[in-house]
């Protein structure tokens, strides 16, 4: 079997007597979409922090494509493809909509001369209409950013994500908030990335895991409990137990 693209080993962050992340080992794929699953408080946003390099660990290893990244800060890990969205919106709100994507295309260029009228930039201006293509914000291009509504807001930031060309991209929550329509385009944005890059994706929707998942991972108390398939983790007693109970026997 082929190397996984993220092996996270025995990962230990403590925030005085809580281990927020006890030990948890698990392993994503290339090319999966990757579920991390669990109740609140169960240390999954810490263990993202870790994963992008926000939070050090304080014992354990993240290795990504076969490097030890565990030493690395977050620039250096966005630039080996390692990228991440948050929970909370962050865009530049009186930016529009594509100064916002351009903005991150030049970030991420070698060089880039931020100097110089972005207008003349025709490079980065093209990439960034082409994301606005793939997230399905094309027609808001001159709109402020500030002015989206929330899940098209969560949108631009999945753009902004992308534009730096993540190997792996971590979501962290992508749906929270939204209703459903907002949630059922951010679903279906989702199946078209999949095809595209590795996803690794926090969520408390279970109708959405469970539709969009490859494989899950259940963090319970910090714990890695099992990583498994779908249908393996619908049928797993310590997850019933632990946190889906009644709500994984009412999915589809």
């Amino acid at each position: 079997m082929a190397e996984p693209l993220l092996r996270v080993e025995s990962l230990v962050k403590r925030f005085g007597a809580l281990a927020a992340t006890d030990s948890a080992s698990f392993e994503v794929r290339a090319g999966e979409l990757h579920a991390l699953i669990g109740p609140n408080g169960a240390g999954k946003t810490t263990l993202i922090h870790q994963i992008s390099g926000a939070l050090r660990p304080d014992a354990g290893r993240i290795h990504f494509d076969g490097q030890d990244l565990t030493a690395l800060p977050m620039p250096a890990r966005v630039r080996a493809g390692l990228v991440r969205s948050y929970q909370i919106t962050s865009v530049f709100q009186r930016f529009s909509v594509l100064d916002n994507l351009r903005l991150a295309v030049q970030a991420r260029r070698p060089g880039a001369a931020f100097w110089r009228a972005a207008e003349k930039d025709t490079a980065a201006r093209d990439e960034a209409l082409a994301l606005l293509e793939r997230v399905g914000l094309a027609e808001r291009a001159a709109q402020a950013a500030g002015s989206l509504a929330h899940g098209e807001q969560r949108q631009l930031e999945v753009g902004l994500a992308l534009a730096a060309r993540p190997r792996l991209l971590l979501l962290d929550e992508p749906l929270a908030g939204m209703g459903p329509e907002e949630s059922a385009r951010m679903v279906a944005l989702l199946q078209t990335l999949r095809r595209e890059t590795t996803l690794l994706l926090v969520e408390h929707d279970m109708d959405a895991v469970f539709r969009l998942a490859d494989r899950i991972t259940t963090l319970v108390a910090g714990r890695v409990i099992v990583s498994d398939t779908p249908e393996a983790i619908r049928a797993h007693p310590e997850v019933l137990r632990a946190y889906l109970g009644d709500e994984l026997e009412a999915l589809p």
